[in-house]
């Protein structure tokens, strides 16, 4: 191969190709150069970038720095601006003395150092000094170039083959770089090439060739290079050992081997796919061997294989069959492979099955083989067999025969198809008690479950003349019972039952026999003594507080005598059937008094051998001062109700009630009411026997064709249709017992609208004035009068208007009357009943003149309003019921006000929360709240002014409820 040496070229300044350069481009450089020590090198490049000082004493200082070849001669020079100035030069540091190497000039101003022979030790930084000044510079010394001196040869060889390259340079281990195709080598421990130096020989080596090594090579040394083209083939590939055809079971291992006659890479195909090492698929290569191992053979690893090696256009194929005996997975079956099937719906009974090749698959039942059509048919597919049954019926119940044949082997399985269906309807059921609301229901079982437990029974229910039917229980009914709750009492009902099982719901049994809940009442209520005679006893009682639907037929009324299974001189209080005794027992005591004082059964008398339908009855026929026990039942067609007792023995002897009158609390008053209206007074009283009641209308005898008069035995009616003003009066009312009597007092006033006043006069006018008076109506309609109306009417248009309403007077002064205009005035009376009907007009007009005239006003003296405390509405007896607020009310006038202090039993009422007392416009209230028996007695309002005082008083009872 051609050696390129390096032309000789001029001299290149180092120095300035660094300062210049890229600092990428130091390396090149350096090497180029010969530059060993680069480091250093460019220290001192860096000292001599820094700006140099302007020196008094050097006219002309060294230059920055020197280069000189290895061997060569150099010269310093300065000019000294001071020629007689002592010059010292120094290397390093040391100062330089005069020899054969160093030799100092003088010529002038101009000092001259020059050093011979130079060596590497050469190479370093000189300074001269002059006085304090100094100068200083570096030298560079420079290697001469390597020369190539024996070059690269063109080299071929075969792929693994070992290739060693040489050259020889002129120096011994000299600075050589290997390039291939202009890409420098390294010689790293992990790099395919080495690198060989022995002396002035470099050998550049590759242990085993690869087709990529085809390239250019070459050596470059700081005066020279060399190149040579290195030509890698491949040898002729031989198959020593070929793949081999295998049939392996399913899970066993694959193994597949070759062997070539070169040690190359190579690539594994299946089925024209390449195919990766991985977990399952192991790939291995150690010389000229090469192998392909599965661990565990699957279906799918069936197929063609082969190996191809690398860079070479041949492979090596073989074929892989995998075969598995056939197997039935039967785990989805569970215990004793049982599949079992709702009757009348479709089964799909899906094997999965497994083998390789595909297995044939055949199904029967017994001898009889099933094909692939039919109700019952089996379906194949390649990993699963299908026993279908269309619409499964309990004949199809048995055994199924599954088997499996391949070339690996077979396999069979016996699978038991069960078919269930829903159970039986039960029978209808029976209803064997019936309540108000309920009933209670029982049935048997379904003589047939299904071929499956029963879980429990849905039941229903409907009315008779109904369609539609409505479930009772959402959770099922475990047992054969059950109590229909919520129905209408008096309405026929039907009940069926449901059986379920795990696979549905039965169809519904029979209906029931048609029932009807019905219900007994509630025992009579408020039963009590409505009347004893020496021969009879009357009981009166209220209806039950719940009938029912079976309604109400009517009732029986049953009374025994003291002394049949009642204890003598013992009364007890029976509340709802007897309230317990007053005295203190325990429970136990007191249940077996009770029982003991109910007499027994039939120790009863029945009173109305026939139902009575009022709720009042008469017991005749009893001795005279015995004593009986009485009770009352309700009657329907559910039976008789719970029985009410009367709480107490009843003594057979009319006894005497005193008369007494209830008098309403409204007619303790006067009763007001208008002319037309009904006048409807009910009265109640106590007395017995036989009350007498009488009336009387101001002392006399009232007239009945005018007045209505109706007596019972417990109150008397009073009764006007059309109330005129002559029925106004004092009523007086007596009741008669024997020689006991009791008198009322009710004040009956009749009320109309008044008359009108009487003559209206014009006393006085002046200038927009008129001053009018009148007299009162005559006829103010049995009420005071409470005011007057005044109106006005111009003469010319005879219109009239309300001036004045509701005054009080009988005198008025109209103002603002329109100057020139001649009026008329009239006036209405008014009564709590309303205004007149008529108005009574003045005779005379006024006439309101244009030239007003003074008006001298007459001399009033001041009127007197002072007046000491007068009742204008005394207090009035008043009777309150026990727990109800209480109010008594009086009027008072008086001038000053007067104050007002109220009384109880002459003791003043203070800061009692009990009493709230009141007092606006002259009406004084006292309030008692809820007062008790303890509140009754006298009480007193009592008013005082500077004037005088006042008193008035009243009673008040207070009586227990009920």
């Amino acid at each position: 191969r051609e050696i390129k040496q390096q032309e000789e070229e001029p001299e290149v300044d180092v120095w300035e190709l660094l300062k210049n350069a890229n600092p990428s481009e130091y390396e090149k450089i350096a090497f180029q150069y010969g530059i060993t020590d680069l480091r250093g090198m460019l220290k001192r490049l860096k000292r001599m970038r820094r700006e140099v000082k302007k020196s008094a004493a050097f006219a002309k200082g060294l230059d920055p720095a020197y280069q000189v070849d290895k061997g060569g001669k150099v010269r310093f020079m300065v000019e000294l601006a001071d020629p007689t100035v002592e010059l010292k030069w120094y290397k390093n540091g040391q100062e330089i003395r005069p020899s054969a190497k160093y030799i100092f000039e003088h010529k002038g101003n101009q000092r001259i150092l020059f050093i011979n022979n130079c060596t590497m030790t050469d190479d370093a930084r000189y300074y001269v000094t002059a006085g304090d000044e100094k100068c200083s510079t570096e030298l560079f010394v420079r290697d001469p170039p390597i020369l190539v001196t024996k070059g690269l040869e063109d080299t071929s060889t075969y792929v693994g083959e070992r290739v060693e390259l040489s050259c020889e340079v002129s120096e011994d281990d000299a600075n050589v770089k290997w390039f291939k195709n202009g890409v420098e080598l390294n010689n790293e421990p992990k790099s395919r090439y080495r690198i060989k130096v022995e002396g002035k020989k470099h050998t550049l080596i590759i242990e085993e060739a690869a087709k990529n090594d085809n390239a250019t090579y070459s050596v470059m040394t700081t005066g020279g290079q060399s190149e040579a083209k290195l030509s890698v083939d491949l040898r002729p590939l031989k198959i020593s050992l070929a793949l081999e055809d295998q049939t392996v079971r399913l899970g066993q291992e694959i193994h597949l081997k070759c062997e070539i006659s070169e040690n190359v890479e190579g690539k594994w195909y299946k089925n024209g796919q390449l195919v990766e090492a991985g977990d399952r698929v192991k790939l291995y290569h150690k010389g000229r061997i090469h192998r392909f191992v599965i661990a565990s053979a699957a279906v799918d690893d069936e197929g063609e294989y082969m190996f191809v090696p690398d860079a070479y256009n041949i492979n090596i194929p073989c074929k892989v069959h995998v075969v598995d005996p056939p197997k039935l997975h039967l785990d989805g079956l569970g215990e004793d492979n049982v599949v079992t099937v709702v009757a009348g719906s479709k089964l799909r009974l899906e094997i999965p099955i497994s083998g390789e090749p595909t297995p044939k698959v055949m199904w029967s039942k017994g001898d009889k083989w099933i094909t692939d059509s039919g109700r019952i048919r089996a379906e194949t597919y390649p990993d699963s067999s299908c026993l279908v049954i269309d619409t499964a019926e309990r004949e199809d119940s048995g055994p199924f025969r599954i088997t499996l044949k391949n070339e690996a082997g077979e396999d069979t399985a016996l699978i038991n198809i069960k078919v269930v269906d829903v159970p039986d309807p039960p029978q209808a059921p029976h209803v064997t008690e019936v309540g108000e609301d309920w009933c209670v229901m029982t049935w048997e079982p379904p003589a047939n479950d299904g071929g499956s437990p029963i879980l429990g029974y849905f039941i229903e229910r409907k009315k008779k003349q109904s369609s539609r039917w409505m479930r009772l229980n959402f959770e099922l009914c475990k047992e054969t019972t059950f109590e229909p709750k919520k129905m209408i009492e008096g309405v026929a009902y039907e009940v069926r039952v449901f059986a379920v099982n795990a696979i549905g719901i039965s169809k519904p049994s029979m209906p029931s026999k048609s029932f009807v809940p019905l219900a007994v009442t509630s025992p009579p209520t408020l039963l009590a003594v409505d009347g004893v005679t020496d021969t009879s006893v009357t009981m009166k009682w209220r209806p039950p507080d719940h009938i029912g639907a079976a309604g109400l037929d009517g009732y029986v009324v049953e009374y025994c005598f003291e002394g049949n299974g009642f204890s003598q001189g013992i009364s007890t209080d029976l509340s709802e059937e007897l309230v317990e005794p007053p005295f203190n027992l325990e429970d136990a005591e007191r249940s077996s008094l009770k029982e003991n004082l109910i007499p027994k059964t039939d120790e009863w008398i029945v009173a109305n051998p026939e139902l009575t339908d009022k709720t009042k009855f008469t017991i005749t026929g009893l001795p005279t001062g015995s004593k009986i026990l009485v009770r009352v039942k309700a009657v329907n067609a559910a039976g008789a109700s719970e029985p009410r007792y009367h709480p107490q023995p009843i003594l057979v002897k009319e006894v005497i009630e005193p008369p007494k009158i209830r008098l309403p609390r409204h007619l303790k008053q006067t009763y007001t009411r208008r002319v037309g209206e009904t006048v409807n007074l009910v009265i109640p009283f106590q007395g017995r026997p036989r009350a007498k009641v009488s009336w009387q209308k101001n002392g006399s005898p009232i007239d009945k064709n005018q007045i209505n008069i109706r007596n019972t035995e417990n109150d008397t009616i009073i009764f006007i249709r059309k109330a005129e003003r002559s029925h106004s009066g004092e009523y007086n009312m007596k009741v008669e017992v024997e020689n006991l009597e009791d008198k009322a007092t009710i004040d009956i006033q009749i009320v109309d609208r008044p008359g009108p006043p009487e003559v209206v006069t014009i006393d006085d006018v002046w200038g927009e004035n008129v001053n009018l008076s009148w007299k009162p109506p005559k006829d103010d309609g049995n009420a005071a009068i409470t005011g007057y109306t005044i109106q006005k009417a111009d003469k010319k248009s005879m219109e009239w208007f309300t001036v004045i309403e509701h005054y009080h007077r009988t005198s008025a002064t109209i103002n603002e009357l329109v100057i020139g205009n001649e009026y008329y005035f009239r006036i209405f009376a008014e009564n709590m009943c309303g205004l007149s009907e008529d108005a009574t007009m003045t005779k005379e007009s006024a006439f309101i003149a244009k030239d007003g005239k003074v008006y001298k006003y007459p001399v009033y003296d001041d009127f007197d309003f002072s007046e000491q405390p007068l009742f204008t509405q005394p207090l009035v007896n008043t009777f309150a019921v026990a727990g109800y607020n209480a109010t008594l009310n009086c009027s008072v006038r008086g001038n000053p006000k007067p104050k007002i202090t109220w009384l109880k039993n002459k003791v003043i009422i203070m800061n009692d929360p009990r009493y709230r007392m009141f007092s606006n416009q002259g009406v004084c209230t006292l309030e008692i709240r809820k007062p008790s028996p303890y509140d009754g007695g006298t009480y007193t309002c009592r008013a005082v002014n500077e004037l005088g005082e006042a008193e008035v008083d009243c009673k008040l009872e207070v009586k227990g409820k009920g």
